[in-house]
Formats: structure tokens, C-alpha cells, sequence
């Protein structure tokens, strides 16, 4: 973009390009339908400036990221950022529930800062189920050179988006689950956009370290990775450093996010990564080329198995560690490094649910489904019109004994008191395993287990170094438990990262509401707000102070 566009950007979006601000990249993205064969037929795809997957961002932490979206499909469009916390911000954060979509022919500008944070993300569609169709891409953020980082540089560093794929159109999928149906079992996974490509993705030089991110961007199933010959150095997952731990292979559910460091210590030739699906019946594997400099040898046909089991994922989170002497950016800036020494305010027992309304599928939480409204849950809050809108506190904090079925379809809004410490148990009654992402924080994953949560369940925590992330997975007829401090002023979205899930209503809204309405906790309404339904025509209200 030209300085001159760039500064009237910058002016339009009330911002001031001061000196000593922190830096400013930016994009323009035009979000277009193309053709592709992911699966070797034809279908729809969502592009971003004509690629698939879309384009990486690379930022470094506390930049301000200005992405200039123009949405050229047939309907509404939005874009979330999977991990990213939108400090004081979640006019950002790409959801329904705080962003009116972007017309059809039109664009919107987000901006937001990656501020306190490190790690590997993505970002994807939020509406219409049009993360079946693609429009997702690597998010980084790079540590400042003055922070030291707790391995040295690599020779590379690599996104790997690995997923699963549907052959069906999104719009057919759409109609599938409006229709009272669940989605099947993916058609394929792919690696990057593709299946089973035998062109090298990556090369590497004999004897040198490199960088993969590894992120599950599908759309219901865990992912079992590998890459042939070579071990992996567990050293970031969804934001924070981990301690230094060697696997095989790692099992990525969805909404997750490694870093790992592979060693160039082979016989130079190709080897495959391997993707392969977990917990399901006739498992569906996917391969793609690493290639050694110097030597085009194709891979070995022996791939490395997948392994069996939920005992040996879940012995696997068990290893997972924070890396406590890391010197880097933290998440939860407000949190603690202390988090086991504070009190807890409030416990919050949510429990997922299949059931049916006028005898259509649909999923809840603490047997209430969640829908979506035609005015954003953040904006009717923001313009004083929220009771024509939803009501707050429509579940409890504790599940029913037995939940039989859905009750009832409506907004779900939990008020949430600003800087409280809080418990979350997250139990799943089904048989099929659920990952859970909060938006606009990292929590503290303490505690896992088979069967129902009780108070005693505490004595077996880690309340010393449980990894600070933002997506965990529960496994079948298990919980898992998630410290935090709703310490992040905004309307943040609480969801299963199974796709189908989240769309027929698994989700709920967090409203953490600073008393104050101050500046210094949370940023004022951004001038280009997009107003739709209830709030259109409304005279904004007066600026926070």
C-alpha cells in the first residue's frame, strides 16, 4: 500500500502514528471464491488474494496489525483469530456475538495488537460455515530481538495447517445440519491445502535445525502428526513455551497450536509428515514431502504409526509443562505465575450435550443451546438495548443432574465480575471427544479425568506449571478443568471447536464488564464499528473515559 493510503487508514481508524508507537503492518486481503481438487474433484473454495490456504501473517509481539478485509462472496463474511487475546479489545475478535458480518461487496478494517503474546495461531471464517471451505491461514508471533528465547534461531521456520475435509460444498454442509442432520465422517485431511502431494512442502539443509507450526484448522477431528525419521522438540503450544520434552508424534485437537524443532539428522532424501485422524473408526491418513537439500530420493513407503488409544493422549497432556524461566512475552499479563496460590471466587460446571428440538439436531450447554442474534450480543450491551436483545445468566453455574435433551434455544451470556479468579469444569457426557476455546484469554489447564467432576478432584491439580493456552480438549464421558482471572474487559466467546457443534449451539458468551467503563480497561468502540440490526440508526453512546 502507498504512504498516503496508509495514512489515511491510520486516520480513519483513529489511530496516531506517534513516534515511539509500536510498529504497524499491514494487509489487504480480497476474500474470492475459486475452484480447487483438495480431494481430486472439483469444488468451491474460499480464497484469500487468490491463495489457499491464505496468507501467513508475521508479526512480532505488540504490533499492531491492520488487516484491510474486502469480501467479495455471495454473503455476509467474517474473519476471527484463533488465540489472539485482543487486549481491551474484543470489538476484534471476528464473532458473531461481537462483530456484524461484512456485507457482501463491501470491506471492513480490523485492527488490533498482538500485545503480551507469543506463539503460533490461525485465523478463520466465523459465519455460515464457511471454515468447511477454506479462507484460514498461519498467524505468528515472533518474540522482540532484546527477549531472549529459550532455543536458539532455526534455519527455518514452517506453518503446517493440518485438517480435516469435506468433498460436499459448505453451503450443502449448511444446509445439512439446518436440516436436523450431523455432518459424517470427513471425506480427507489435508497438509496445507492439499492430500497426499508428492512435491517436497519444505527443505531442509543436512545437519540444521528448523521450526514447524503445527496447527489443527479442521473442522471436527483430533489429528495425530508426525514427521518420518526424526523426533520433535515440544518447545510452544498455543502461545507459551514448554518445557523442552521429545515425542514421536503429537496429538493436535482442533483449535490447537505446537511448536516444535526438528534436526536435519538423516540420510538426505525425502520424508514424509504424516496426518492421520484419531478416535475414529478406520482412521484417514494424509501425507506431504520434506525434502533434504541436494537429493531428490523419494520418501520410504513405510510410514510411522499412528498411536491407539485415549489413555496415551491423555498420558501425553500429562506431560506437557510450562516453561517457567522463559523469558518472553506472557499470556495473561494480569493472570499470575502464581496461579495455584489464588483464591477462587467462582466455579463454573459446564456440560455439553446432544439433543433434539422439534425433532432437529441441535447441541448445548447445561441443556441450553446457543443461537445467535441479528444484532451482535457486544454491541446491544454497548448501545443499552441488550435486554431487547438477550437476557443474561439463562444457565446456571452448575449443570443438571441429568440432561435428558435441549431445553430451550436462545442467547447464552454469562456476567462474568471483572478481575475474578474463576474455575471452569468442563464435563463431556457423550462418547466423542470435544475441544473447548475461550477467546480474548489463556487459561491454566489443571486437572483431567474420567467420570464426573467432584470438589475433590482439586487435591489432583497442578497448581505449579500447567501450560497457559487457549483450546483443550475433554475426552469421552470425562472433564477437564481450566483456572483463569476474567481480567480482559469485552464480550469473549467461549465455543467447541467442533465445527458442526458450535453452529447448531455449543457455544456461550462471556460479558466481562469493568465498572469503571474507563479507557484504562477496555478501548472505546472502533470509529468504522459496522452497525446491524437492533443498534442501526442508534446515536453511539458516550465515549469510555
Amino acid at each position: 500500500m502507498r504512504t498516503a493510503a496508509l495514512l489515511a487508514l491510520v486516520a480513519l481508524l483513529g489511530l496516531t502514528a506517534v513516534q515511539g508507537e509500536d510498529p504497524y503492518i499491514f494487509f489487504d486481503w480480497k476474500v474470492t471464491y475459486g475452484t480447487m481438487s483438495p480431494l481430486g474433484k472439483p469444488q468451491r473454495i474460499i480464497l484469500i488474494n487468490g491463495e489457499f490456504p491464505g496468507p501467513n501473517i508475521n508479526s512480532t509481539t505488540n504490533n499492531n496489525v491492520v488487516v484491510n478485509v474486502f469480501n467479495n462472496l455471495d454473503e455476509p463474511f467474517l474473519l476471527s483469530w484463533n488465540g489472539i487475546q485482543h487486549r481491551k479489545n474484543s470489538w476484534q475478535d471476528g464473532m458473531l456475538g461481537t462483530n456484524c458480518p461484512i456485507p457482501p461487496g463491501k470491506n471492513f478494517t480490523y485492527h488490533f495488537q498482538v500485545k503480551d503474546q507469543i506463539g503460533s495461531y490461525y485465523y478463520f471464517p466465523s459465519t455460515a460455515m464457511h471454515k468447511a471451505a477454506g479462507g484460514f491461514g498461519g498467524l505468528r508471533v515472533n518474540s522482540r530481538l532484546l527477549i531472549p528465547v529459550p532455543f536458539d534461531p532455526p534455519a527455518d521456520d514452517f506453518t503446517v495447517l493440518i485438517g480435516d475435509w469435506y468433498s460436499k460444498d459448505h453451503k450443502e454442509l449448511r444446509t445439512q445440519l439446518e436440516n436436523g442432520q450431523t455432518l459424517a465422517r470427513p471425506n480427507g485431511v489435508l497438509i496445507n491445502g492439499k492430500k497426499d502431494d508428492p512435491k517436497p512442502l519444505f527443505t531442509m539443509e543436512a545437519g540444521k535445525i528448523y521450526r514447524y507450526r503445527i496447527c489443527n484448522v479442521g473442522m471436527k477431528t483430533s489429528l495425530n502428526f508426525r514427521i518420518q525419521g526424526h523426533d520433535m522438540k515440544l518447545v510452544e503450544m498455543d502461545g507459551s513455551h514448554t518445557v523442552q520434552n521429545v515425542y514421536e508424534s503429537l496429538d493436535v485437537h482442533a483449535g490447537q497450536c505446537y511448536s516444535v524443532l526438528v534436526t536435519a539428522n538423516q540420510k538426505p532424501r525425502g520424508y514424509y509428515m504424516v496426518a492421520s485422524t484419531r478416535f475414529i473408526k478406520n482412521p484417514i491418513t494424509t501425507t506431504a514431502v520434506v525434502g533434504y537439500a541436494g537429493s531428490s530420493e523419494d520418501p520410504s513407503p513405510d510410514l510411522p504409526e499412528a498411536p491407539l488409544g485415549w489413555a496415551w493422549s491423555l498420558n501425553q497432556w500429562r506431560t506437557f509443562r510450562w516453561n517457567l524461566t522463559a523469558s518472553a512475552a506472557r499470556p495473561n499479563p494480569q493472570g499470575s505465575y502464581h496461579y495455584g496460590s489464588i483464591n477462587i471466587t467462582r466455579t463454573i460446571r459446564l456440560a455439553n450435550k446432544a439433543g433434539s428440538v422439534n425433532g432437529k439436531l441441535r447441541y448445548g450447554i447445561n441443556g441450553v443451546s446457543f443461537q445467535d442474534t441479528p444484532t451482535p450480543l457486544k454491541l446491544a450491551e454497548y448501545f443499552g438495548v441488550g435486554d431487547k436483545v438477550f437476557k443474561y445468566d439463562t444457565i446456571e453455574d452448575s449443570p443438571p443432574e441429568k440432561i435428558e435433551s435441549i431445553s430451550k434455544i436462545e442467547p447464552i451470556v454469562l456476567k462474568a465480575t471483572y478481575r475474578d479468579f474463576v474455575e471452569i469444569i468442563l464435563e463431556n457426557r457423550e462418547k466423542s471427544i470435544q475441544s473447548y476455546h475461550l477467546d480474548g484469554y489463556s487459561f491454566f489447564p489443571v486437572g483431567m479425568g474420567g467420570g464426573k467432576w467432584t470438589p475433590e478432584r482439586r487435591a489432583g491439580y497442578n497448581l505449579v506449571d500447567a501450560v497457559s493456552r487457549h483450546t483443550i480438549q475433554v475426552y469421552p464421558g470425562a472433564w477437564s478443568a481450566i483456572l483463569l482471572t476474567f481480567d480482559n474487559a469485552g464480550m469473549w466467546n467461549l465455543r467447541s471447536e467442533m465445527w458442526e457443534r458450535h453452529y447448531l449451539g455449543q457455544q456461550v458468551y462471556f460479558s466481562v464488564v469493568s465498572p469503571a467503563r474507563s479507557l484504562r480497561d477496555e478501548k472505546d468502540a472502533p470509529l468504522n464499528l459496522l452497525v446491524c440490526g437492533a443498534v442501526e440508526g442508534l446515536p453511539l453512546p458516550p465515549p469510555y473515559v
